[in-house]
């Protein structure tokens, strides 16, 4: 079941008695068992009837035991189980396998697995499957984050412009809530129904119009030798905020469209090709224009060498991220 059919019967009150919500990626996790937390009972219902436990603080015996107890005044118990992953479930196995053989109808009980999978080979993942709800939260492609960002911009009611939305998920990466949060940040500070632009992305999340990942592409395209250096130096001092393997992955990614458009034989499709906005066809046609078929390769080549270098892999001793970053710079503008 997806997360948005979950939500809709959750809003219905459409509730099943147990909810394994599990996976890498903590966003959905977070919004569906925030989601059970807020609206599965009333205020007035909350006080006697809900029940917020963490893994590490408590055994299956305590959970068993306070999902097994009937509500008050009210047709259902909630009880969530945060940090579910911490719970040494195996040391009561039977007793959890058995409640959720047949759960008390009048509880909702909610486990949180977060940072992972849950063992699906586990005779219970089965049980919880037949009796309940699971979920499985699984991060999302780079290349998916700015159409998710669009939309979840949208659901807001503002408007995002498409290198804004780029330039987030160059910096942000693809954690989800970072970039909720971020993006909630910004939007207090904009009127409903603006646009979002990149000049507000910079000004309110502290990304440097002059140095991030769309300068330094530009920079090679250009073949502009001192301002790719002045960005890598950029890059160097606030490994922080701008981790070199980042970076080079963001360059593959480039490269590798670049690559799909020398052989995307209908031009006219483009976007749909290289799996952009239609805004930023145009700068992959410039930079094809730089680096044809044969530099493309080798450019991608140089990226898998250099990334490998900045892992620690035949390098001189000495040597700092910084210093292989401007030789690869070097390498791919000559």
């Amino acid at each position: 079941m997806d997360c948005t059919q979950i939500l809709k019967d959750i809003k219905n009150k459409n509730f099943k008695p147990l909810y394994l919500l599990h996976g890498e990626e903590d966003y959905y996790i977070d919004l569906i068992s925030n989601y059970i937390e807020k609206n599965a009972l009333s205020e007035s219902e909350k006080g006697f009837n809900q029940t917020i436990l963490y893994g590490k603080d408590l055994d299956v015996v305590s959970i068993v035991n306070t999902a097994k107890r009937y509500p008050m005044m009210s047709n259902y118990q909630v009880v969530i189980v945060r940090e579910a992953q911490d719970l040494k479930i195996d040391k009561a196995a039977d007793l959890f396998q058995a409640y959720c053989e047949n759960p008390l109808k009048s509880t909702i009980l909610v486990l949180c697995h977060k940072h992972g999978k849950f063992d699906k080979r586990k005779k219970v993942y089965k049980v919880i499957e037949k009796a309940g709800v699971v979920f499985e939260s699984v991060p999302l492609y780079d290349n998916k984050i700015p159409a998710w960002i669009d939309d979840y911009v949208k659901s807001k009611n503002y408007h995002i412009n498409p290198k804004a939305s780029m330039l987030l998920a160059d910096y942000l990466g693809n954690d989800l809530t970072k970039i909720t949060n971020e993006l909630e940040k910004l939007m207090l500070n904009i009127a409903k129904g603006q646009e979002i632009g990149s000049k507000q992305v910079q000004d309110n999340i502290g990304i440097s119009k002059d140095y991030n990942v769309f300068e330094l592409q530009t920079a090679l395209q250009k073949r502009d030798v001192l301002k790719a250096n002045q960005i890598i130096n950029y890059f160097d001092a606030n490994q922080k905020a701008h981790p070199m393997v980042l970076i080079l992955g963001n360059l593959f990614s480039w490269f590798t469209k670049i690559l799909k458009l020398h052989y995307t034989a209908d031009k006219s499709q483009l976007a749909k090709a290289l799996g952009v906005h239609p805004f930023f066809v145009k700068d992959y046609e410039a930079a094809a224009k730089t680096y044809n078929l044969g530099k493309t390769f080798m450019a991608i080549s140089l990226l898998r060498e250099y990334d490998l270098k900045i892992k620690g892999v035949d390098i001189a001793s000495g040597t700092t991220q910084g210093e292989l970053m401007k030789e690869m710079v070097w390498k791919l503008i000559h």
